[in-house]
């Protein structure tokens, strides 16, 4: 089992991860995890942890996790969405087959504010490429 472990270990947190070092080469032969570092993702920030030196391989693992990481948390983004997209056409379909007034008069007002909020901020940003994208032609 202690031979498949990885060499460091990333404990996930809201805004990055605390970063161990895992040890199996000990007398009782047990597992020990040693915390190195913090990580903020939003802003690459890797702090040590209490006196520590990092080294150079343990800033090379952390930047591997930072950029998989990132990677991994934008394809999430773009997935949610589309499964909003997907809700979006559940929800249609429920207005126009299952719904009572009842239901439509709790939801309707809120549905229609931000599906006007999110079509304003969707134009916007459309003509704001598609005007950039002119000044690039140019």
């Amino acid at each position: 089992m202690a031979g498949d472990l990885p060499d460091y270990y990333f404990r996930i947190r809201e805004n990055g991860a605390l970063v161990f070092r895992v040890d199996t080469e000990n007398r009782q032969r047990r597992i020990e995890m040693d915390q190195i570092a913090t990580i903020n993702i939003r802003n690459g920030e890797v702090k040590p942890h209490g006196d520590r030196a990092l080294t150079a391989e343990d800033l090379a693992e952390i930047q591997g996790w930072i950029a998989h990481r990132s990677h991994q948390l934008a394809e999430r983004e773009v997935d949610d969405i589309l499964r909003a997209v997907d809700h979006m056409n559940l929800t249609a379909q429920w207005v126009q087959t299952r719904a009572n007034e009842e239901q439509l008069d709790q939801v309707t007002d809120t549905l229609l504010l931000a599906m006007h909020d999110l079509r304003t901020v969707l134009v916007r940003k459309k003509a704001d490429r598609l005007m950039k994208a002119a000044g690039g032609e140019e």
